[in-house]
């Protein structure tokens, strides 16, 4: 899937957890999920992103068994009753969590641990050549943010990215199969965000595709001196923007029709200037 990618695609998140930072509890019932999924498709998404545990700085863990009850009857029902052909993704670091979705539906696993969660995620990944998203984390949601330290951000998330690239190979996952995630706001202070988004260039110089996931991030309130995570469509469509120009090819967001209109104005951009 990944090595098909012509132009960027548009990772529509439906959280169907109670706790999630930006929209917890609003798509925990089956119905309200799938209404969700339509709107995001209508407004241009083309992959919906389902979590069944909220990963916002200081939470904790939710139990494989919990995590299946909430993703599994939603990726059926997406599968059922709107679409056989919309690419579907996990959000989880469970190997039992993403073995339930693929069985349901799922096409794609995007761990945010990268595999360190649960080792047995990459081995599932490879034995049913299942392409995976790896994001880059500093400790686990519960303690990311406890003081996270980096002498030079950039160098050092690729390097690690770079470890747990090496892991999915030796697991058997192919190349093609594998995409990255810098983790914006997973284990960083507000400069190392800025400083990864300025640099993304150097992510897609990997040559693996990279997913860029801002979506309503609290570093970007800062800036622009919001509080409440829902006033920050426009700033993370300018990120988006921003990605677009530096080469990233997928994009995790809340907002689809927002982020889709910013992605596709700086497509056509880009494509002018080449």
């Amino acid at each position: 899937m990944f090595e098909n990618i012509t132009k960027p695609l548009i990772m529509g998140i439906l959280n169907v957890t109670p706790d999630s930072f930006s929209d917890g509890g609003q798509y925990t019932a089956v119905d309200s999920a799938l209404k969700q999924c339509e709107k995001m498709l209508a407004e241009g998404a083309d992959i919906i992103d389902i979590g069944g545990e909220s990963t916002r700085p200081g939470s904790d863990p939710v139990s494989s068994e919990e995590q299946i009850m909430r993703v599994a009857p939603v990726v059926k029902a997406i599968r059922q009753h709107i679409s056989s052909d919309i690419l579907i993704s996990i959000d989880t670091t469970l190997s039992d969590v993403a073995d339930a979705a693929l069985q349901a539906g799922a096409d794609i696993i995007n761990d945010i641990s990268a595999g360190q969660g649960d080792d047995k995620i990459l081995q599932l990944a490879a034995a049913t050549d299942t392409p995976i998203i790896l994001m880059h984390m500093l400790g686990t949601p519960l303690t990311m943010q406890d003081n996270p330290y980096y002498d030079e951000v950039v160098s050092e998330v690729l390097a690690a990215l770079q470890r747990r690239i090496d892991a999915a190979l030796a697991a058997g996952i192919a190349k093609q199969r594998i995409a990255i995630d810098p983790g914006i706001g997973f284990g960083k202070r507000k400069q190392d965000n800025i400083d990864l988004l300025a640099h993304l260039h150097d992510f897609v110089a990997t040559d693996y595709p990279v997913l860029l996931g801002t979506s309503r991030k609290r570093f970007m309130g800062s800036i622009c001196r919001v509080e409440q995570p829902s006033e920050l469509v426009t700033a993370t469509a300018v990120t988006t923007a921003l990605g677009v120009m530096a080469g990233v090819q997928m994009f995790r967001v809340h907002d689809v029709k927002e982020n889709r209109q910013a992605a596709d104005v700086a497509w056509a951009i880009k494509q002018a200037a080449t």
